[in-house]
Parts: C-alpha cells; sequence; structure tokens
C-alpha cells in the first residue's frame, strides 16, 4: 500500500501524459512554453479568480505574493502555529516577522477568535493556511483585516479545489498561493506552484518579479526572481486539471468512509456544511500516536506525521519573543495527529483495511 499512489496515478493517465511531455520535448520550448499560459488560463477558470502566475514552487508563490504586497522588514505577519514551514519562513525571509496565532481544534487552521489581540501597529497582513483541504474561516478572517488595513494571503498549498461558502479555494482573498508537488491534490512531476489574484496591478507584479524583474529581454525595473514554471511541469498538470474533479470525489468518498469506521476510536477532523475538502491528509488524533505508527509500519500501512514540531519552537524562529509561548492547541496536535493514506486513486477496499487494522490495534 502506498501513502500517496503516483505511480497508479500515472499509470491511468500514461498515454495522456506520455504525450504531453513528448510534445514538449519534440517542441524544445522547456521555459515560458505556450503550455504555461493556456494552464494559467485554465487555473483562473478553474478557481474563479482573474489572474494566475504559475511560478516554480508554493513556497516560491508566498515569497512573490510577499513581494508584491511590498512586505518590508520589520513589518508583522500573523500566521498560524501549526502548519508547514513555508507560511512562516518566507516572512522571516523578508526579514519581517512572523506572529504566531493557535489553531482551532476542529478543523485544525487558524483559530480566528485569537487573531485581533495579535495585532500591532507593524502588523501589515494575515497568512491563513487551509490546512490538510479544507479552507480557513475567511468571512471572518478578510473583516479583520478591512477594519484593521490589513492584506491577507489563503496559503493554499494543500486545499486547491475546495470551496468555502460555495466558492473555491484561491479566490477567496486579495492574493492566493498553491503548491503543486507531487503529493499534492493537484501535483507535477518536481516542483510548482501558482498564485491567484482579481487584482491588475499585483499580477503585473507578479509576473515581473517571477522573472527576475524584467520588463522587456535584458530589461530590468526591480530585483525579482528567476521563479518560472517549468513547461513540462504546466502540460502534466493541464492533463491532470481535466481528470482532478473526479480525484476529489474518490478523496472525499475515502474520507467519509474514515469518518464512519473510525469514529468511536480516534479524533476525526470535521468539515462543517459551508465547506468541502480536497482531504490532501486524512489526518485522525491519536493519543498513542506514535505507537500506532510503528504497528501500522509493521503491518505495511504507511502513515505520516504533519507536523511533529509547532513553528513557533522550530530553532529557526528561537530568536522570536514567541519561542517561549505556549500554543495549547497546537502543541497537543503536534503530539497526536497521525496521516492514514489518501489520494485521488485510493480503494474502498484499502481505507476499509486501514481502518479495520487501526481499530483492532488501538481495542488491543
Amino acid at each position: 500500500m502506498q501513502f500517496c499512489d503516483l505511480n497508479k496515478q500515472y499509470e491511468t493517465y500514461k498515454a495522456e501524459i506520455d504525450q504531453s511531455i513528448q510534445s514538449i520535448i519534440d517542441s524544445s520550448a522547456f521555459i515560458n512554453g505556450t503550455e504555461i499560459e493556456i494552464l494559467e488560463n485554465e487555473l483562473s477558470v478553474y478557481a474563479g479568480a482573474k489572474h494566475s502566475i504559475c511560478c516554480s514552487s508554493g513556497t516560491d508563490a508566498l515569497l512573490l505574493a510577499m513581494m508584491a504586497l511590498n512586505l518590508q522588514p520589520g513589518d508583522e505577519v500573523i500566521c498560524p502555529a501549526f502548519s508547514f514551514f513555508a507560511s512562516a519562513s518566507m516572512i522571516g525571509f523578508l526579514n519581517a516577522t512572523p506572529v504566531f496565532v493557535d489553531v482551532s481544534p476542529i478543523d485544525f487552521n487558524i483559530d480566528v477568535t485569537k487573531i485581533e489581540e495579535k495585532i500591532t501597529a507593524r502588523t501589515k497582513g494575515i497568512i491563513a493556511v487551509s490546512l490538510f483541504g479544507q479552507c480557513a474561516d475567511f468571512d471572518i478572517i478578510n473583516e479583520i483585516a478591512r477594519q484593521n488595513e490589513l492584506w491577507v494571503i489563503e496559503d493554499a498549498a494543500q486545499s486547491f479545489g475546495a470551496t468555502y461558502n460555495g466558492k473555491k479555494s484561491c479566490s477567496l482573498t486579495e492574493i492566493a498561493v498553491t503548491s503543486f508537488f507531487p503529493a499534492k491534490p493537484l501535483g507535477c512531476y518536481g516542483d510548482g506552484g501558482a498564485i491567484f489574484t482579481s487584482s491588475d496591478s499585483l499580477a503585473g507584479k507578479i509576473k515581473l518579479l517571477r522573472s527576475h524583474g524584467q520588463s522587456a529581454r535584458y530589461f530590468h525595473d526591480v530585483i525579482g526572481i528567476n521563479g518560472r514554471m517549468d513547461t513540462i511541469q504546466a502540460a502534466i498538470l493541464r492533463v491532470k486539471l481535466k481528470h482532478f474533479d473526479t480525484e476529489i470525489v474518490t478523496r472525499q468518498l475515502a474520507a467519509g468512509l474514515y469518518s464512519e469506521l473510525l469514529k468511536d476510536v480516534a479524533m476525526l477532523p470535521e468539515v462543517p456544511d459551508s465547506k468541502t475538502s480536497v482531504w490532501a491528509q486524512y489526518t485522525i488524533g491519536v493519543g498513542e500516536r506514535d505507537s500506532l505508527k510503528q504497528k501500522l509500519q509493521k503491518k505495511g500501512i504507511p502513515t505520516a506525521v504533519h507536523y511533529p514540531l509547532i513553528l513557533p519552537k522550530q530553532n529557526a524562529f528561537a530568536s522570536l519573543p514567541s519561542y517561549g509561548e505556549e500554543f495549547q492547541v497546537a502543541q497537543l496536535l503536534s503530539e497526536t495527529v497521525l496521516s492514514l493514506p489518501m489520494h485521488g486513486m485510493i480503494t474502498i477496499e484499502e481505507v476499509n483495511l486501514v481502518a479495520q487494522t487501526i481499530t483492532d490495534i488501538l481495542n488491543d
């Protein structure tokens, strides 16, 4: 059994993917090929944002977004204490300060009731991560931002394809970013990402920053980065995007079955009626997490821990005042969460096997 079965996915779409890759090789348009612009248009239509700008990774998408928003050294940006490193690290990379907020025990996203107490005169924006495939509560987050004249970025690295009050992830904030890392719900065969916005001016800035600040070849208006997506990755993503909604349904059916089978033995994620999740991860909470993980591994069932150390306690942030601060929910999650096999090709039989094995171990 695979935690994320990319081989099975490739075999399913093999003819289409091979043809798309070969077409790029035949054209030799490896950088800035026409597939990039076509994919950007398709992503914009899918997400419901006016502009989609493809780039080299989800991390670079965050960096480009904050560069376009003119984040400066000494500025503060609010972000969740429980997430992948990139959301907070790119704030620090620009010599600004990540200000951590605890997360909700219901959906593991940033706790909207605790944001305002962290706002200071130096706060410029909020990065809200839509964790494990489910959007954060953006109606409340956007209103807090409006009242305090802050910008909001949705870090949708795990939630592309999810919905919130009928709108797609990546269309809920002034700027949103996503990742196409291979194991994401929509993944390429290397690193890749995208930035979404309906602002013409921000889209123009991001496109400039993405390619060394060039307004024309060898003419540089600003300092930018080499943040382009390879054309081959765009071609692969175009194939996968055609099948994406079908894979989301498979993920949702698997998650529903996991929830039904494990409701009496573990803490389970909750998705309210106002949201749909793409289930980038199906993550449960259990008291003897490490023991369960080891026993499952011995039985051939792979799992993962997302994430074993909360962001405020990472060595990279040891100089911040928040290093010794308590984040009770985030800390509890780091000690109890366990992600189970989940992907767009998972079968009912596999879900049943995983759930039954967990139940047997926990009831033993």
